[in-house]
């Protein structure tokens, strides 16, 4: 009787120890500074990258200068990297498995509205839950924020706007208010509002247009950018007016506009991705709460 022999290839295999180094790469701007957020060498975290390659065949990263590159494979697997992990992460959590804070960087985004003012106190409660925890920071506009919760690669963020997920906690009310250039002058009633304000989608640009359009106010928007600054920088130059945070400090080279139309608090939400640590979203709702009691009313210098 003949044996037949049996041959058995087995499928290459994604390490998840290299997928949370191939996406630190990703979030921290290169190896070297994905090995510090992973506590590990910067030797470690090429041989994760080398893993990863040897399993799917094919580069992932190329050299650029002094920084690193992704090649379109390697792009591809930093995002389904993230999902794959935030799956895992939470697969734990729905088991009970409580994992050691371990994690040695906790990721906070926020818009950049009132960024200055409540962010600090965000640190502040972190660094005393967590001391041994990195805690970094992305400013970014609400969609990417967003965006960056659901890969997994923010942990929790301080968002603008009515939360409409079931992960989403409201953390308090923004005050806004109108401000311009100290030299700035309004046009007549009957003449287009100037307005700066950031690119569309951007939910403090919609309070803007809506109040000024509710009292019977034309606006014109004017001036437009992508990010606060640009912003900040249009109105000190006397290009419009604009609808901005009234927390602390009046802003440098700015005046605050009490002749325009008043406008309602923007509501404040707090929003963690599905397997952060279950104490974030207190502790940053906590620390956004008093940070507007606390700032609300700062005196303005001089």
């Amino acid at each position: 009787m003949k044996s037949i022999a049996l041959s058995c290839t087995v499928p290459p295999v994604l390490d998840l120890t290299a997928l949370r180094s191939l996406t630190a790469i990703a979030d921290c701007g290169g190896f070297r500074r994905a090995a510090e957020a992973l506590c590990i060498s910067q030797s470690a975290v090429s041989q994760h990258v080398r893993r990863l390659e040897k399993a799917i065949g094919r580069p992932l990263v190329t050299p650029s200068g002094r920084s690193t590159r992704f090649t379109p494979d390697g792009e591809l697997l930093v995002a389904v990297g993230r999902r794959i992990l935030t799956l895992h992460d939470d697969a734990l959590e729905q088991l009970g498995v409580d994992a050691p804070t371990g994690q040695s960087t906790i990721t906070i985004g926020s818009t950049e509205h009132a960024a200055d003012h409540l962010l600090p106190l965000v640190m502040s409660a972190l660094t005393a839950e967590f001391p041994d925890v990195q805690v970094r920071f992305r400013l970014d506009r609400g969609a990417r924020i967003n965006e960056a919760l659901d890969q997994g690669s923010i942990d929790v963020a301080v968002l603008i706007g009515e939360g409409r997920t079931a992960t989403a906690h409201p953390a308090g009310r923004l005050p806004l208010a109108w401000f311009a250039a100290t030299h700035w002058t309004a046009p007549p009633p009957d003449r287009p509002l100037p307005l700066v304000a950031i690119d569309d989608p951007c939910t403090i640009r919609s309070q803007a247009l809506r109040v000024l359009a509710q009292a019977g106010r034309t606006a014109s928007v004017v001036g437009e950018a992508g990010y606060l600054a640009g912003v900040l920088h249009a109105v000190r130059a006397g290009v419009g007016v604009a609808l901005l945070a009234d927390v602390g400090a009046v802003p440098q080279g700015l005046q605050r506009r009490d002749d325009l139309p008043a406008v309602d608090p923007e509501p404040l939400h707090v929003r963690a991705r599905r397997s952060a640590h279950p104490r974030l979203t207190h502790l940053i709702e906590e620390a956004v709460r008093t940070a507007l009691n606390e700032r609300l009313h700062t005196p303005s210098p001089g």
